[in-house]
């Protein structure tokens, strides 16, 4: 059987704020997944409008070091003496000083409690360093579980997702990026059907897409299309999920 026989996510509500950022609102506390709240960011420009302040938080979630996702000017304006930060092992001093209650390094394998809320602690299979270069440091690329929804960061496709099927029943799951292509260490529309066909979620959000271009690059048609592709893959490779696709800022409360 797809999915999960009881739907763990039963009463959340998510709302994709744009790019990898997602806010969970659980029965036990409300989480935001690698929080880019800006305008621009280096080269990269919103095509989209502002994402609304997500409120007071329990706990971020980071996934990896990149910019697009551990955005330092963000996580500041979100940091409170209430707020957990969940990040890679080893990368804590990178929100130093900013204000959070509890900075947590982890890795794949560990499960934490933010309020009421067990979050579990996957893999991913990307780029884990801050910065490209032989002699940057490398760190974990992480995923998260929380009560049934399946975070997966930045990833590429993998076999070994497969140990999620079953413990899966909505999965956030990024299918583009910002440009024109795509480097490795990311999954595309057809990529990230496959990761679907693997764990069998009963509902998809597809993220990672339609938020951010590069400045000068006026490819509109790359803000709209990633996920009529993906649909049209899941429809063929995994027909049981439901693929619920979001604008930046709509919700979805899981029933």
């Amino acid at each position: 059987m797809a999915g999960v026989s009881v739907p763990r996510s039963r009463g959340m509500t998510i709302t994709w704020l744009g790019h990898a950022t997602v806010l969970l609102e659980t029965a036990g506390a409300r989480l935001l997944t690698d929080p880019v709240l800006r305008r621009r960011v280096a080269h990269l420009r919103r095509r989209v409008p502002d994402p609304a302040h997500p409120g007071a938080l329990d706990g971020v979630l980071v996934s990896h070091l990149h910019h697009d996702h551990l955005d330092k000017p963000s996580l500041r304006r979100i940091a409170t003496s209430d707020t957990t930060a969940v990040l890679p092992a080893g990368a804590a001093q990178l929100l130093d000083g900013m204000g959070f209650g509890a900075i947590e390094g982890v890795t794949a394998g560990q499960t934490l409690r933010i309020g009421e809320t067990e979050i579990r602690i996957v893999p991913a299979w990307h780029d884990g360093r801050r910065r490209p270069g032989p002699r940057s440091l490398e760190l974990e690329t992480l995923g998260f579980l929380v009560d049934g929804v399946w975070f997966a960061g930045d990833t590429d496709l993998n076999e070994s997702m497969r140990a999620l099927h079953g413990e899966v029943d909505v999965a956030l799951l990024p299918i583009w990026g910002w440009g024109a292509s795509l480097g490795p260490g990311h999954l595309d529309p057809e990529g990230a059907a496959k990761a679907v066909a693997l764990v069998e979620p009963r509902i998809v959000i597809p993220i990672h897409w339609g938020t951010f271009l590069p400045i000068g690059l006026r490819r509109r048609d790359l803000l709209t299309r990633p996920p009529r592709e993906f649909a049209r893959h899941v429809a063929v490779l995994a027909p049981s999920t439901r693929v619920a696709t979001l604008s930046p800022g709509e919700s979805l409360t899981i029933e």
